[in-house]
């Protein structure tokens, strides 16, 4: 029996595994390492491939609100001059990423692969432009400074900003600075944070807790919430969070990495390629449809607190979005409201814990206003693990 027979073999007998995660030893074969794009389980899972089939973002930019983005092979060409909002202090400017976090999510979003003898690290939107804004950072950005930056991004031309960060204080000048961005016509993603966090923050991360801003939650290989992404009201989404290859100091420059950042990195970067794909429409309608084509859980609830209405799915959302519904309503309710009628027993999103969810997810289509409109099933009701559901 040849590898793939053997592989196939395997993966019969082990259970719905993704097989992308696999790495199948044959007696008398010697061992090999695994390419930098093997490593990303990500691409293979959520089938990057096919997607790229019908865009790559080319078009639109994102705004990285990080530690600043660095100079590696893989953006060469993709990072536009943007702005230094860390302080005086601070050496360089925002192409000085000081401890490399922001280089690492602006290659999820838009490494080409140019590294490593054109072998290197793939962003799942290559196509994107990316526009960095340093902002401090010790574990999270300051209370003002987010909220500026924010404002800088919405009188940007990025149309969508992304924040792989979160402080546990909440800052009224960020529900203004959100609010403006949203009537720029920007989306803004943001961390929900993890776990260890938890306790200084009551459970809430900021500025993903920030009504307007969709808060992106991980999920590992299987579809589950990851142990240590925070779970609540806040959650919108999610997106895979786990091994993610990303660009580092290490000597080989590259790293796994895992987190709420990484998600909300893919989950930016899923608006960008879908926003690309249908230039036309607006922040609110990206957004819907970007919902609307999520795997929702398993339970058959619309969300939970693990993972939102589902993980972002752009195979699906590019070819077959759906109608995106109206250009000025936001898709996405206050998530004070939710968790108050969550707290009232209304019949709004489940308060199911994200963690007793089974590894697989049933994929649909859900039908979001500012409430619940109505529901479609699509395909019928399909049991699947996230790597099927990330390109069903």
């Amino acid at each position: 029996m040849g590898l793939a027979g053997e592989c196939r073999r395997l993966l019969r007998g082990a259970g719905p595994v993704l097989a992308g995660l696999l790495v199948v030893g044959v007696a008398g074969a010697p061992a090999r390492a695994e390419t930098v794009r093997e490593q990303q389980w990500h691409l293979t899972a959520m089938k990057a491939a096919e997607f790229w089939k019908v865009g790559t973002g080319k078009g639109v930019t994102v705004a990285v609100i990080d530690s600043g983005v660095g100079r590696v092979p893989e953006l060469e060409g993709q990072v536009l001059p943007g702005v230094d909002l860390a302080g005086g202090k601070a050496e360089g400017d925002e192409r000085t990423d000081r401890d490399g976090h922001g280089t690492s999510m602006a290659t999820i979003i838009a490494g080409t692969g140019k590294g490593s003898g054109g072998e290197g690290l793939s962003g799942i939107a290559p196509g994107v432009k990316i526009l960095p804004i340093r902002v401090p950072r010790e574990d999270a950005p300051g209370e003002s400074s987010w909220a500026a930056a924010i404002r800088r991004a919405a009188d940007s031309d990025a149309k969508v900003v992304n924040i792989s960060m979160s402080t546990a204080t909440a800052d009224p000048a960020g529900d203004d600075a959100v609010k403006y961005a949203l009537s720029k016509g920007k989306l803004v993603f943001a961390a929900v944070g993890e776990e260890s966090s938890a306790e200084k923050a009551g459970g809430l991360r900021y500025p993903a807790a920030t009504p307007g801003v969709v808060g992106v939650a991980a999920v590992d290989p299987g579809g589950k919430p990851t142990a240590e992404s925070l779970a609540g009201p806040q959650v919108d989404m999610s997106a895979p969070g786990v091994d993610i290859l990303t660009a580092c100091r290490g000597k080989a420059g590259y790293c796994k990495s895992h987190g709420t950042g990484e998600a909300t990195a893919l989950a930016s970067a899923s608006a960008a390629l879908l926003w690309s794909a249908h230039p036309d429409w607006t922040n609110n309608q990206v957004l819907r449809v970007l919902l609307n084509t999520a795997g929702a859980p398993l339970s058959g609830a619309v969300r939970n607190d693990g993972v939102g209405y589902g993980v972002a799915r752009p195979r699906i959302a590019m070819p077959t979005p759906g109608p995106p519904g109206p250009a000025d309503v936001y898709p996405l309710p206050d998530f004070v409201a939710a968790a108050a009628a969550m707290a009232a027993g209304d019949a709004g999103p489940s308060t199911e814990s994200g963690a007793d969810d089974a590894a697989a997810f049933r994929g649909t289509v859900w039908w979001i206003g500012l409430g619940l409109v109505g529901v479609l099933i699509v395909g019928g009701a399909v049991t699947t693990v996230l790597g099927r559901r990330a390109g069903n």
